[in-house]
Formats: C-alpha cells, structure tokens, sequence
C-alpha cells in the first residue's frame, strides 16, 4: 500500500496563518507605539487597517493577542539588546552593566508595548514563565562560563540566575509604574545590587562550604574622602576572589 502523502493545501494554510498571525502581531506592536498600552481590538485593527472579525479569525480573544506580542516583543526587541550587551569583549563588571542597561533600556524606550504585554492582567503566566527561563538560561551560561575561567565553582548557577533575573524584572517593573528614579540611577542601583552579589559569591570561589565558614560582618561606611574604611579588626585581611576558589 502506498503510504499516504501529507495534504499540500493544509500544510500551505497552516503555514499561511502563521505567517499572517506574524503580520498582525508586527502590526499590532506598531498601533500600540502610537495608539498607547489602553488600545482595545477596534482601535487595533483600525490602524492595522483590518477589521476586528479578522483579528479574532487569527486570534481567539484579546488575551491570545498579548501574549502573542509579548512572545513577539522579546525575540525581535528585548533579547537580541541583551544578547549583543552579554557577548561584549569586556570584563564581567562591564557585562553585567551592560545587559542590566539593555534591559532597563529597553523597557524605558517602549513603555507603551511593555505596559500592553505587562500591564493588562492579559499576560499568560506560562508564557512570562519561559521568557524568565529563557534570560536565566542565558544568564547561566555566562555565568558557568566566566567562573570556570577564574576557577570557582558553579554548581548554584542556575539558582543565581533566577534570583538575578527575577529581581531585576520586578524591580524594572515597579520602576515603569513608579518613576521615582531616572534611568540611570536604576541602572546604576541594580548594578550594585547584581554586581555585589557576584562579587560575594566570587570571593568565596563559588562555595557554599567557603562561604558558610566565615563571618559575614556589614562593613564600615566610606570615609569622607571615598575611601573604604579600615575594619581588618572586623574581618581580617583581605583577600582577592581569585585567593579564595576552592582547589580542585
């Protein structure tokens, strides 16, 4: 018996609708940017130039089209910023500044489409669920990648990586809502933020028996002129994150 052969036609439609679905969620980001985050479907698919009953052919109802522009957002907008700041050639301070100003970036440059994929309550959990570990993945990556090379051990990497990301969406988040702060002064606060936590896990090479072994003492205020206070009474000597990986 012949085996039977895939219909031509319905492979030609599936693709046709995803490719047309693809036009409406392009079109929808565009009426959003100039409409504004609070555009019902009529006033999308006025500037999209379509009528509503089209829309709801593609889409099954309004929750279906936000989720489609939020996936639609992070693969063509969000992540390529963060993709191009985390593969700079450049040490990881300068890293971790640079994919926390993409992000920030970003969001503070498209506020009308993150508030219509953010704001709305529309938002599919599953589908923020695998953006979250989508930035985490990566994050991990980076973050297995630049501690082997300086020798410390990764083993909480991915945990790490979702308490990063994680906090630093909420805090973007409460910043859209709340712009009690420039861009700057967020950027630079979740730097210090990000940057100390690594840098803490980095002097302890990455160990939780390092870590667990020593006192964990606040350390004093800078002094007046910027300089760090003298505390080796506190904590003893200082010692580099280098010094303190654990041997293999």
């Amino acid at each position: 018996m012949r085996a039977a052969r895939p219909d031509g036609r319905k492979r030609r439609w599936r693709q046709h609708k995803i490719d047309r679905r693809e036009e409406l969620v392009d079109g929808t980001l565009a009426a959003i940017r100039k409409r504004g985050s609070t555009a019902g479907m009529d006033e999308i698919a006025a500037e999209i130039g379509v009528s509503k009953t089209v829309l709801y052919r593609y889409f099954s109802d309004k929750n279906d089209l936000v989720n489609a522009t939020m996936q639609r957002f992070i693969e063509i907008t969000l992540m390529p910023r963060v993709y191009e700041a985390i593969n700079l050639d450049a040490d990881e301070y300068q890293l971790v500044r640079s994919a926390l100003a993409a992000y920030v970036g970003t969001v503070d440059e498209d506020p009308e489409v993150y508030r219509f994929i953010m704001g709305t309550g529309s938002t599919d959990q599953s589908s923020l669920a695998e953006f979250e570990k989508l930035f985490a993945d990566v994050l991990t990556t980076v973050i297995v990648d630049r501690g082997r090379q300086h020798g410390f051990e990764t083993d909480g990497a991915v945990l790490w990586s979702y308490v990063l990301v994680g906090g630093i969406q909420l805090a973007t988040h409460w910043w859209t809502t709340d712009k009690a702060m420039s861009r700057e002064e967020v950027i630079d606060y979740l730097t210090m933020m990000a940057w100390s936590a690594i840098e803490g896990m980095a002097r302890a090479g990455g160990s939780r028996a390092i870590f667990n072994s020593r006192s964990h003492i606040l350390p004093d205020p800078p002094t007046a002129d910027g300089g760090e206070a003298v505390a080796e009474h506190r904590q003893g000597p200082r010692t580099s994150p280098i010094d303190t990986a654990p041997e293999r």
